[in-house]
């Protein structure tokens, strides 16, 4: 089948990328984890290594084995470059072209289609940085921002627009990218 490269960034939603590698495994499909650093304070890469059934990339050190870079041949590899979920700080890198981990390196190499589902506090989406962010990533070829889910209770417990949208519609629209 395909080749996804799952990004988890720091968010309280990154535990709902095991179940979205989880459910892609399940589908036939080759999944690769790549965490930020603040990632790891919401999921561990056992998790995320044990369901995808691949090593997790976390950091650059992770990149032995192969004369070719980790997050090179991913990039290389992938049909789809999933973000799940995109903090506003990855957002922030990726709009600008930053590659402070491995996650934003991969993505400057990558030129598959990227699909990017925003989570984070409803005043963090809303501030006019965020979404001029949003925009440039949304107006490049090939990048769909998904979300944020229109409202609900916040993890931080603010009432508004910031939630992940549901695990469902990031399998599909995942899928339907490929």
């Amino acid at each position: 089948m395909a080749t996804v490269i799952l990004g988890v960034c720091g968010s309280i939603a990154a535990y709902k990328a095991a179940d979205v590698a989880s459910r892609l495994v399940k589908l036939g499909h080759e999944v690769h984890c790549v965490c930020t650093p603040t990632a790891l304070q919401f999921v561990t890469p056992l998790t995320l290594m044990t369901l995808s059934r691949n090593p997790v990339i976390t950091t650059f050190e992770d990149e032995t084995g192969s004369w070719v870079p980790v997050h090179i041949d991913l990039a290389q590899r992938a049909d789809v470059l999933a973000i799940v979920p995109a903090s506003a700080n990855t957002m922030a890198c990726m709009a600008q072209g930053f590659a402070p981990n491995a996650l934003t390196s991969l993505y400057l190499a990558n030129r598959a289609p990227v699909l990017i589902f925003p989570a984070m506090n409803g005043n963090m989406w809303i501030h006019p940085a965020t979404q001029q962010n949003a925009a440039i990533l949304a107006a490049r070829e090939n990048h769909r921002i998904i979300g944020p889910a229109e409202s609900g209770m916040l993890a931080c417990g603010v009432e508004g627009k910031g939630r992940l949208v549901d695990v469902d519609t990031i399998v599909q629209e995942i899928v339907a990218a490929l």
